[in-house]
């Protein structure tokens, strides 16, 4: 793309940019059944245990829609609840046996969606390369 139309709004980059990552790991995640948000969820408490607001504002969506990913994982064994020992009104939630080997198998899909995507100069490359020009401007060398 020539600099007089490479698009310069950073937002926007990051929106497409967004779009494509997305738009692979949904079709990657098809084959378990899983959707992006599903993932989130799961790969955030891969790490350990969190309240549910925390797990919400990981993995960018409301509390509601949350609540109902959660108890579809709960009724499919793949997370388990509990009520906060210091404050009982925060539900925790964990991975199962389940939802650990679950995210062990999703986690390699995600990985190898990822390496292909990255591999696929023709459908990334050209976005990634805006997004370089918009972050790093010509002319500025940065510091390694």
């Amino acid at each position: 793309m020539n600099d007089a139309r490479r698009p310069r709004d950073l937002a926007h980059l990051l929106s497409r940019l967004e779009r494509q990552v997305v738009e692979r790991q949904r079709a990657a995640l098809a084959a378990e059944n899983c959707g992006v948000e599903e993932w989130r969820v799961i790969d955030f408490l891969a790490g350990g245990g969190h309240v549910m607001n925390e797990v919400a504002e990981h993995a960018g969506i409301t509390s509601p829609l949350l609540t109902k990913l959660v108890d579809r994982l709960v009724a499919n064994n793949i997370v388990y609840r509990r009520i906060g020992l210091e404050d009982r009104r925060k539900v925790r939630i964990f991975l199962t046996t389940r939802g650990k080997a679950l995210h062990r198998r999703l986690a390699a899909i995600v990985e190898a969606s990822q390496a292909e995507l990255l591999a696929d100069r023709d459908r990334i490359g050209g976005l990634l390369e805006d997004l370089r020009a918009t972050i790093v401007p010509e002319g500025i060398v940065p510091a390694n």
